[in-house]
């Protein structure tokens, strides 16, 4: 009977969403597969059987993730805004949400895309922008899968990403890559050569921009062809 009572007690301090916001910071600090039940009732000092009272499983826990990164997608579109920028303006918010949260990528990834209000309003937004833009649903879906798709993609590809590892490992690995391409035999790659510093360069804010403004210039362009 005490026992029970020690299960319960810890249900009345917690709730779902100290529970979520926890989970959350593990996963981002440790990964995604360091992220269980048991490891998360230990950082919050209660027993397994306390968290159950709020998430019947893992994937329930996972499910309820997914929901609370995708709250962070602002989807307050200024509707005096031309529909271009507004796409712009969510797709950043995308990739700002994937940078913030290293565990992101891997969490949607693995399937946690549309189950969530948060996740149905992020798509219900851009569905409609894109539906201002002159696309039919066929094609707006696609436009809004890919997009979603391009935010993990660059996060996952940004140069010298390298998960939990420190930053002084990182810079001895860019910079001896660097200088495996410097050393290349001329004659046959002079490009690469040339290019061993811009290659090896970390400049994510380039990466970033650049990746956004090939998606919103497809995009626009393939609305110029419709």
């Amino acid at each position: 009977m005490a026992t029970k009572q020690q299960d319960q007690a810890p249900a009345t301090r917690l709730s779902k969403s100290v529970v979520v916001d926890r989970a959350l910071t593990l996963a981002d600090t440790q990964g995604l597969d360091a992220l269980t039940i048991r490891r998360l009732a230990q950082d919050l000092g209660v027993t397994p059987m306390a968290l159950y009272w709020h998430f019947r499983s893992k994937e329930e826990l996972l499910a309820a993730l997914g929901d609370r990164i995708w709250e962070e997608i602002d989807v307050n579109i200024d509707p005096d805004a031309d529909w271009i920028d507004q796409l712009r303006g969510l797709m950043e918010s995308l990739v700002r949400m994937l940078r913030a949260h290293p565990a992101a990528s891997n969490l949607l990834m693995g399937g946690q895309k549309l189950h969530g209000e948060a996740s149905m309003e992020a798509t219900e937004a851009t569905l409609g922008v894109l539906q201002r833009g002159g696309f039919d649903p066929d094609t707006a879906s696609e436009i809004a899968r890919t997009a979603l798709w391009t935010g993990l993609t660059l996060v996952m590809s940004e140069p010298g990403f390298v998960p939990r590892v420190p930053p002084e490992e990182k810079a001895e690995h860019l910079r001896q890559e660097r200088i495996r391409l410097a050393m290349l035999p001329p004659d046959r790659f002079p490009c690469l050569v040339q290019a061993a510093g811009p290659m090896t360069d970390c400049d994510s804010e380039m990466h970033y921009q650049l990746g956004i403004d090939l998606f919103i210039g497809g995009v626009a362009r393939l609305a110029e062809r419709a």
